[in-house]
C-alpha cells in the first residue's frame, strides 16, 4: 500500500552555529507529536544528537 505523500514535507534547517537549529527541530518534533518530551542540547538529552560525541560536545554532527 502506497503512502498518503500529500501528509509528509521535507524541511532544510540551516543557520549559523549556536543558532539554534537543533533547539528548533526538537519543538517541530514535539509539536507533530513524534516525540512525548523535549530534549534540551545543554543537557545532552535532544533527540537530533544521538551519537556520543555529539551529546559529550552539546553539537549536531550527523543530521
Amino acid at each position: 500500500m502506497a503512502a498518503d505523500l500529500s501528509k509528509y514535507r521535507n524541511i532544510g534547517i540551516f543557520a549559523h552555529v549556536d543558532a539554534g537549529k537543533t533547539t528548533t527541530t526538537e519543538r517541530i518534533l514535539k509539536l507533530t507529536g513524534k516525540i512525548h518530551k523535549v530534549g534540551e542540547v545543554h543537557d545532552g538529552e535532544s533527540t537530533m544528537d544521538f551519537m556520543d560525541q555529539e551529546a559529550e560536545r552539546g553539537i549536531t554532527i550527523q543530521s
